[in-house]
């Protein structure tokens, strides 16, 4: 297991995240303005320029991503 520094996850909660319907289902999405920060932290990844820690945000943001991945796929399979 490799450890990893990351931004807790939980903290986007609050102001970050949104719940949008699609085709009648209530899916977790990011807001505009995180979608378009964790695209930048990916491309600066890309480019081999990434801080320290613009590397634990996009850790964290990773983390959510796959998190809100799983749930919003248990919400269309039980749909």
């Amino acid at each position: 297991m490799i450890t990893q520094t990351m931004v807790q996850p939980s903290s986007w909660v609050e102001g970050d995240i949104q719940i949008q319907k699609v085709r009648g289902l209530s899916l977790f999405k990011f807001t505009d303005g995180l979608q378009a920060r964790f695209e930048a932290l990916i491309d600066r990844q890309k480019a081999d320029i990434l801080t320290s820690d613009e590397a634990a945000e996009l850790a964290g943001m990773m983390e959510l991503d796959r998190i809100f991945t799983l749930i919003n796929a248990r919400v269309i399979a039980d749909s």
